[in-house]
């Protein structure tokens, strides 16, 4: 029986709103009563008081809220009406969200957050500080991706892997993902002989197993694919996940047997590293010599401006992007601290020579080792 204090949630659009479009009320009405019982009741541990469960919920349903009021048929494909959806749909998802959880006298707090937010130090920081403040206060955060300002660039791409890295932020205990499946399966669960997976060990578990896409509703941007990629960023984080049915969200918070359950695979990560490399979309890259590769990949050392060789795209400073080799080959990800543009007169040049000659703002590292993650090795 699993046993967790600090609850990440997450739901997706086909859970919470008609086909057409359109936030279902009861639908919205059932899965409060489930993580408002859970935050009320808490659970009992082994010689221990009854403490409070502590909910996060991350929900999809912004864009698929707006779609009926703006008289859409369907998910739009371009950006621009997707965002406007979003525009919408978020007030009408967070209103229907603070009525529902009224009602047990709940407070909620709204957390919009981009890839971009989490991938900068000071942005991260800001976003731990209030999530962990809206749970002190005994508030309900409710997360989502901010689709009204989020471009192609700065998106996390699915609120599946949103959260994964929230459950990530916040030190939670448990993920629970919720779907309208009642858990991952060998195959295609509406055919017969297809078989429920009760758990996942590591991916050697999932050898041959046939993993579907988005649904039918056309309402969501995920799937099971999206899914098990949440659940391998958590568990490989130290997180475990249990994928499962909305319906059966009642048994997933309280530690009973339901769904799959994904096992811990690792050990929780350095914060931003692992936003920087699951959340973050490079804006360029920067080739390195054999001799920056192993000192970045073997040593873990910080990239200096002597073992770069090539500068690619139109970055800022402050922006991810990725290291290759000298073969193209992707070998780390890190923020960098020079404009793409200024790259090029520093490359093979040591930091002392370039503070003499062009100041002191020019004695750092291209990108320092705190704000690099290795994809290699």
């Amino acid at each position: 029986m699993l046993r967790a204090r600090r609850i990440v949630v997450k739901v997706g659009s086909s859970s919470l709103t008609t086909a057409a479009g359109g936030l279902d009320a009861d639908r919205v009405d059932a899965l409060v009563d489930v993580l408002a019982r859970a935050h009320e009741h808490g659970h009992r541990a082994q010689g221990s008081e009854e403490e409070p469960v502590e909910i996060v919920l991350v929900s999809s349903g912004a864009i698929a809220a707006g779609l009926a009021p703006l008289g859409l048929e369907k998910r739009p494909t371009d950006l621009a009406r997707q965002q406007a959806a979003a525009s919408v749909g978020q007030g009408l998802l967070v209103a229907r969200y603070t009525a529902s959880f009224a009602r047990y006298g709940l407070r909620v707090g709204q957390v919009l957050l981009t890839a971009d937010d989490a991938s900068r130090r000071a942005h991260y920081r800001n976003a731990y500080r209030t999530l962990e403040q809206l749970l002190v206060m005994g508030a309900v955060p409710i997360v989502n991706e901010n689709d009204t300002v989020a471009t192609a660039e700065i998106r996390f791409g699915d609120n599946d892997r949103l959260a994964a890295l929230v459950a990530h932020l916040v030190r939670a205990d448990l993920l629970v993902l919720l779907s309208d499946v009642d858990g991952l399966y060998d195959g295609d669960p509406g055919k017969p002989g297809s078989r429920r997976i009760a758990e996942v060990h590591g991916p050697q578990d999932l050898d041959g197993v046939e993993i579907g896409s988005a649904g039918k509703a056309g309402v969501g941007t995920g799937g099971m694919v999206t899914k098990v990629e949440a659940a391998r960023i958590a568990t490989g984080a130290g997180i475990p996940v249990v994928l499962t049915a909305a319906r059966h969200a009642a048994d997933a918070l309280a530690g009973r047997d339901t769904g799959t359950l994904f096992h811990r695979t690792g050990r929780r990560a350095a914060d931003r590293l692992l936003w920087l490399e699951h959340a973050s979309s490079p804006r360029g890259s920067v080739t390195l010599d054999a001799g920056a590769v192993a000192a970045v990949v073997e040593r873990r050392t910080s990239l200096l401006p002597a073992g770069v060789t090539g500068v690619e795209g139109d970055f800022t400073a402050g922006d991810p992007v990725d290291l290759l080799d000298e073969n193209g080959h992707i070998v780390a990800r890190g923020l960098v601290n020079f404009d793409a543009r200024e790259l090029p007169r520093l490359l093979g040049r040591s930091t002392r020579d370039l503070a003499r000659e062009l100041g002191a703002a020019y004695e750092r590292e291209v990108v320092h080792r705190d704000d690099l993650v290795v994809l290699t090795g």
